[in-house]
């Protein structure tokens, strides 16, 4: 969520320039204009920060729970350089790595092997060391808000970033750029959160620039999506990097795709009328997607039908709009009314083939509305639960009934942020 380039709401808590979640959502940091904060999500606890009169934070990227940040200046007074991405050991309290470009860093991915560089019509992609080793470059569209996702899982890697032409997904097996380098600074860490282990730590600060870097011949295999007719506004991928999750900026439809075969998996609607997609997430297990708008309404749908299967005790929520009427051989569909997927459906789906695609849409099984429509970035904190971290300060946890959906109860409300002039 960087604040930096989006449009200013009235909302928005002064100086907070961006907020991220670490790759397994049990942490988040925040830039702003004086510096950088760590988080820990349950309970939200603040483990560490670094403020000063040096200038401001627009972007930082966590390393799972690692000393090791990725930042980039912003700000009305930058503490780096925008076309500068710093590494940053936070227990050394000083940067070991800079990466320098010919234009503004838009956004930065981390893995413990692999670091990922976002320019506007560029993505860069090392092998992670305190020397790094550029392995291949990418070309996108236009890519001024810095879309990019990277899968967490240590098993599979891979990165999805525009494509070339609008609408389109590059979907990158990272595992297939091969290098032999020396180990990653990854191999000797401290953790935010646990207790410090006493690990020899690199001792160099390494500065280097991409100009410099040396390639690798490596090819990486490539498969291309085309996802929408018009420009990308968000997209995520699931743990293990088999599914990836779009939104152009027209904003009314999510669609879901398996990364291996390019095929359409759900097709999923937020609304009617054109919205701001801000995040998109998973649940661990890739059978839920949370959505948050610009609307302030947080959506929820299911993804797999045996989400609903597993939870047919009861009969779930139907639309708030009326009753649902579906006409499916499905013993799900015809008992409990809602869509195979267990998302809420059109009274007239049974007419798909007649009707516009509109009617056999599928609507979000469970809701949340924030006090403000500030931008927020969404998560599941846990099975039934999602967390949302919003652009005015604020830390909602919201939990949703799995078996009959509706609207959200809200759990808690906290202030991870709040400007010393309030």
């Amino acid at each position: 969520m960087n604040l930096t380039r989006s449009h200013s709401n009235h909302n928005d808590a002064p100086g907070l320039l961006y907020a991220g979640f670490n790759q397994d959502y049990g942490c988040f940091a925040i830039g702003m204009d004086n510096g950088f904060r760590v988080f820990n999500c349950e309970p939200l606890i603040e483990q560490a920060r670094n403020e000063s009169d040096e200038g401001g934070i627009a972007l930082i990227e966590m390393l799972y729970r690692t000393n090791y940040l990725a930042l980039v200046g912003g700000g009305r007074n930058p503490r780096y350089s925008p076309n500068k991405m710093i590494i940053y050991d936070s227990m050394k309290d000083q940067a070991v790595l800079e990466l320098e470009y010919k234009s503004e860093v838009k956004n930065v991915k981390l893995r413990r092997e692999r670091l990922v560089v976002v320019l506007s019509h560029k993505v860069f992609v090392y092998h992670f060391s305190l020397h790094p080793q550029l392995l291949q470059t990418f070309e996108t569209t236009n890519n001024d808000k810095g879309l990019a996702a990277v899968s967490a899982s240590p098993d599979h890697a891979m990165l999805a970033i525009p494509g070339r032409q609008r609408g389109h997904v590059q979907l990158i097996d990272l595992d297939s750029l091969v290098c032999h380098w020396p180990s990653s600074p990854t191999d000797d860490y401290d953790t935010y959160g646990n207790q410090p282990h006493h690990q020899k730590q690199p001792n160099t600060s390494h500065r280097s620039h991409a100009t410099t870097a040396t390639t690798t011949s490596s090819t990486a295999n490539i498969s291309i999506i085309a996802a929408h007719s018009g420009k990308l506004s968000c997209m995520a991928l699931n743990h293990d990097g088999s599914k990836c999750a779009t939104a152009s900026d027209k904003g009314t439809l999510v669609r879901v795709f398996n990364t291996a075969t390019g095929t359409l998996l759900n097709e999923l609607r937020r609304g009617m009328d054109r919205a701001d997609i801000f995040s998109i997430a998973f649940n661990p297990d890739a059978t839920r997607l949370c959505v948050s708008s610009d609307k302030g309404t947080i959506h929820i749908f299911n993804l797999d039908p045996s989400t609903m299967v597993a939870n047919h005790q009861q009969k779930p929520r139907g639309p708030t709009y009326g009753e649902i009427v579906v006409h499916h051989p499905s013993p799900l569909r015809t008992h409990y009314g809602l869509t195979h997927n267990g998302n809420r459906g059109s009274s007239l789906s049974f007419m798909k083939e007649v009707l516009p695609k509109y009617f056999s849409s599928e609507w979000s099984f469970a809701h949340a509305k924030i006090m403000t429509e500030a931008q927020c970035l969404v998560a599941f904190e846990k099975k039934d639960t999602i967390l949302a971290l919003c652009a005015d300060g604020s830390c909602y946890k919201f939990y949703f009934d799995p078996k009959k959906g509706g609207e959200c109860t809200r759990e808690s409300y906290e202030r991870f942020y709040k400007p010393d002039s309030l």
